[in-house]
């Protein structure tokens, strides 16, 4: 399992790329400031390492040069504003890509694979192509869930709650949990957002199976199982 160093202080970035890692099979460590951050990457023991920018300690451009000073060879990536100038000190500094704010977790994960696969830190594809809870089976790759001959597709939001209660079945899961989760960013109490896609996608689970296989547990939240 390729592990991931992720240096950001952003919580809303940082928890949602670590949290899509972790789903796509990655091992994640995850820093959310700069001295601990370039003290970690300096151990060697990464696969990949992904530094966010303006830390309020100590800059990106620092760590990656840092990084290269040390004699470490494998990928580095920065994520970070969208300016010519520090993309070009970045990719002369030894980065070996730069990614752009605000950016799509999948096209991230997707560009580390290429890197790790490149550096020989990937050689098998990390995605499973299905997950399974009692009966009900959810396709990866279609992003729908079946019992025997029955399907039912998934919207996207839809799609990734089932993936996170599948992948944590058998727990109780709050609603915060749920939230910040499968949408990134922190929890209102005032939004019903969670309870209408459990809604939704109860409905989708029923119209395979009879038996309820996601619960509601009352004054704590949902399970899956």
């Amino acid at each position: 399992m390729p592990t991931i160093l992720l240096i950001e202080s952003d919580p809303t970035y940082g928890a949602s790329l670590a949290g899509a890692l972790e789903r796509d099979g990655f091992a994640v460590e995850w820093k959310r400031d700069g001295i601990d951050g370039q003290a970690a990457a300096l151990t060697g023991r990464h696969d990949l390492i992904a530094i966010g920018v303006l830390h309020p300690d100590l800059d990106s451009l620092d760590t990656l040069l840092a990084i290269r000073a040390s004699g470490l060879q494998g990928p580095v990536v920065l994520l970070g504003e969208d300016s010519v100038e520090r993309r070009v000190r970045a990719l002369r500094g030894g980065a070996d890509d730069y990614i752009v704010k605000p950016y799509h977790n999948d096209e991230v994960i997707a560009r580390f694979e290429v890197l790790l696969r490149r550096s020989g830190g990937l050689t098998v594809s990390l995605r499973e192509t299905t997950l399974r809870v009692g009966p009900i089976e959810l396709d990866l790759l279609s992003r729908t869930i079946r019992c025997e001959n029955r399907m039912q597709p998934l919207q996207p939001t839809e799609f990734r709650l089932m993936e996170y209660m599948m992948r944590n079945s058998g727990q109780t899961l709050t609603r915060t949990r749920l939230f910040e989760a499968v949408w990134g960013y922190h929890f209102n109490p005032g939004t019903n957002i969670v309870d209408v896609h459990v809604g939704q996608l109860r409905k989708k689970i029923k119209g395979l199976i009879q038996r309820p296989l996601l619960k509601t547990v009352r004054g704590a939240g949902y399970a899956l199982g």
